[in-house]
């Protein structure tokens, strides 16, 4: 039986970052509204669309859970991935309305000064946030999840964006009041520069995407094991966090089912060896010595 010890500390992550964002957007957007910062507001907006991005993590890691069926054979790991993608299709909705705020605000002249309360605020998020992605990208790394490390990937971004809004904000209060309208453009900026990549990675992981250099390693593995002849064609995809490997390779003909089978199995420990997460099948064709 599979076990999904790592989909449930995968919860943990989206679970904490759901709680960080819900308390520094509210946080964000109330102190940016009573302080009169754009900047912060669209931070706090930006942590909004972090909310539902993590809460489809979240039902994506708890799909993903679920035991294969009959017309699941596979497992159902990709849903994480699909998590990530519908994620990024929120984070580039919202990050267009940002940006189109904060043109609409620059072309109309609308600077006003925001208080240092908001800068505070500022600096205090992207703190709380860089914690959070220490947290989440550790977690990321121990269960290999491509759903958990875009999370920390975003948690990161989130961070960096506060401290560039606690500098936008600071500038304005010291005379630039046209700063922080600046800010909240740049923060509209990445935040589509997030969902874009997020996008990316996962529309190429379920499309059967796959590193390439990955499959060099595998291939290495696979060449150095004993009795291996030639590597003659490797494939690999993911499923969740999980690698799928389809390896043909070539040994001696003389060899009887049992000895092939053994080496089956020691490819298959060297390759865990390395990948803990991958599966692998071999498909075995003999190699006949020439006489001379």
């Amino acid at each position: 039986m599979e076990n999904y010890d790592d989909l449930r500390k995968g919860e943990r992550g989206a679970w904490l970052s759901i709680i960080a964002y819900i308390f520094l957007a509210v946080l964000k957007i109330v102190v940016g509204i009573v302080g009169n910062s754009d900047a912060l507001q669209a931070d706090g907006l930006n942590n909004t669309t972090d909310i539902v991005a993590s809460v489809a993590l979240l039902i994506g890691l708890k799909i993903s859970r679920i035991p294969p069926d009959e017309d699941h054979l596979y497992g159902h790991r990709r849903t994480e991935t699909i998590s990530s993608l519908i994620a990024s299709f929120i984070m580039f909705l919202v990050g267009i309305e940002v940006v189109w705020r904060a043109v609409v605000a620059f072309w109309n002249q609308e600077f006003i000064t925001p208080s240092m309360l908001t800068a505070i605020v500022a600096l205090f998020s992207g703190i709380v946030m860089y914690v959070v992605y220490l947290i989440n990208n550790n977690l990321a790394k121990k269960v290999d999840s491509q759903a958990v490390k875009a999370a920390a990937y975003d948690n990161r971004s989130d961070a960096y964006v506060s401290f560039g809004t606690f500098i936008g904000i600071t500038g304005a209060v010291v005379g630039l009041a046209w700063l922080d309208n600046v800010t909240a453009l740049l923060v509209g900026l990445l935040i589509i520069y997030t969902a874009w990549k997020i996008f990316y990675d996962a529309a190429h992981t379920l499309t059967d995407g796959f590193d390439i250099g990955k499959i060099q390693a595998i291939h290495t593995i696979i060449a150095d094991v004993p009795q291996v002849h030639q590597v003659l064609d490797i494939k690999a995809r993911m499923n969740g966090n999980r690698i799928w490997i389809d390896a043909t390779i070539s040994v001696k003909a003389d060899l009887n089912v049992a000895e092939s089978h053994a080496i089956t199995e020691k490819i298959e420990t060297a390759i865990r060896a390395t990948y803990p997460n991958a599966y692998t099948l071999v498909h075995i064709e003999p190699y006949f010595e020439e006489k001379q």
